[in-house]
C-alpha cells in the first residue's frame, strides 16, 4: 500500500481516504459494495485501483469512462492520482444518486461526473468518443469487449480489471476481440499486499471497426457473448 501512495501527495491521499471513509458511511444504507471495513477498503478498493496507475498513465489521452462505476473503484482513486476527467457509469439510478452525492463532497465534479444508464445506451448517444474504458470485474471479458468496443475511437484502450485471471477466458474472448477489432496488447498478473489478492490488468487496444453492428440490444453481451 505504501508503494502505490509513492507518487501522491498529500492532498491527493487524503481525498482518496476520504472517498472510501465516504463509501462506507453511505454502504450503511445502501448497498454499494461488500466490503465493510476501512481496512479491508484500504487493499481490496484503494490499492486494487491505483495497481493500474502504470497502464493508465501510458493509455491515450482523450475521454475516459469507467463501467459499472458503483462505488466509484477504480475511476475515482485514478482520477485524483492522475488529474484526469472521468465519467462514472452505472445501470443503477440509487448508485449514481449516492456517487453524486459523494463526488460534491469531494469537490471532485470538475473532474468526475456520473451517466446513470445502461453500457449500450451510452454508446448509442456516444459512439467511439471515449479513449480509455475503464472497468473493473463487471462482466466475462467477451461481453466487456462487446461493451467497450462501440464506445471506443479507433488505437482506444479497455483496460480491464480482473481477478485471478484464466487462461481459459481469454481463450473465450478471442472470438469476441476478433468480431469486437479489439486486441489483448498487454496483460500483467500480480499478487495485493495482503499477500492473498490474485489480480490481472488486461490492456485491449481498438485495432479496427467491429466487423459486427454494435452496440447489440441491452443485455444481449450478457446473455449471447460471442464465445
Amino acid at each position: 500500500m505504501k508503494q502505490i501512495y509513492k507518487s501522491l501527495d498529500e492532498q491527493q491521499k487524503q481525498l482518496i481516504e476520504r472517498h472510501l471513509d465516504l463509501i462506507i458511511d453511505v454502504n450503511k444504507h445502501l448497498n454499494l459494495t461488500r466490503i465493510q471495513t476501512r481496512e479491508s477498503g484500504q487493499i481490496l478498493h484503494v490499492e486494487d485501483s491505483l495497481s493500474a496507475l502504470p497502464e493508465m498513465k501510458k493509455a491515450p489521452q482523450g475521454l475516459w469512462v469507467d463501467l459499472g462505476s458503483g462505488a466509484g473503484y477504480p475511476a475515482i482513486p485514478l482520477s485524483i492520482a492522475l488529474h484526469r476527467n472521468v465519467l462514472l457509469v452505472d445501470s443503477v439510478k440509487k448508485k449514481m444518486a449516492a456517487m453524486d452525492s459523494v463526488i460534491k463532497q469531494l469537490n471532485l465534479s470538475n473532474m468526475v461526473t456520473t451517466y446513470n444508464g445502461r453500457v449500450e445506451e451510452l454508446a448509442r448517444v456516444h459512439s467511439s468518443e471515449f479513449f480509455v474504458v475503464t472497468a473493473r470485474a463487471i462482466t466475462n471479458l467477451a461481453s466487456l469487449l462487446e461493451l467497450a468496443s462501440p464506445l471506443l475511437a479507433l488505437h482506444g484502450q479497455l483496460i480491464a480489471f480482473k481477478g485471478s485471471q484464466s487462461s481459459e477466458e481469454i481463450e473465450q474472448a478471442k472470438t469476441s476481440a476478433d468480431k469486437t477489432g479489439m486486441a489483448l496488447v498487454s496483460q500483467r498478473d500480480f499478487v495485493l499486499s495482503d499477500g492473498i489478492s490474485t489480480r490481472s490488468i488486461l490492456v485491449y487496444e481498438k485495432m479496427s471497426e467491429p466487423r459486427i453492428t454494435l452496440p447489440r440490444r441491452n443485455g444481449m453481451a450478457q446473455k449471447r457473448p460471442f464465445c
